[in-house]
């Protein structure tokens, strides 16, 4: 399992580094099909949602999970971190900390994330 831990850091840190780059097509292959982010205010995003956010005026300067607490089961992984961000939508500063949950699976012999819940600010 510890194998599984050090490839699901590097997805985090692949993951986070798309979304402070603002770069959709890198985030394309990071995610599944299936897809879904739960944002902080409730709102739900599937995967296309997700990836268009950026043409929707979204725009990150810094990204970083902290403190990840990684889960590792067979083919799946649960992970419960701090989310910080500097961000701003449509000019608006969207910036934060904010307690994160990530669930993780493995396919086609790589970890993929399959969905994303965005807690309360902290």
């Amino acid at each position: 399992m510890a194998q599984h831990v050090t490839e699901v850091l590097g997805l985090l840190n692949d993951w986070a580094a798309a979304e402070q780059d603002n770069d959709a097509e890198r985030l394309d292959g990071l995610l599944t099909d299936d897809f879904a982010g739960v944002g902080p205010l409730g709102f739900v995003l599937d995967r296309k949602q997700w990836l268009e956010r950026y043409r929707k005026g979204l725009e990150n300067r810094a990204f970083t999970v902290e403190a990840p607490d990684v889960r590792a089961y067979e083919g799946a992984a649960v992970v419960v971190g701090v989310m910080a961000q500097e961000t701003t939508l449509k000019g608006e500063d969207k910036s934060g900390r904010f307690r994160v949950s990530l669930v993780t699976v493995r396919a086609s012999d790589r970890w993929r994330l399959a969905h994303l819940h965005i807690g309360a600010a902290l």
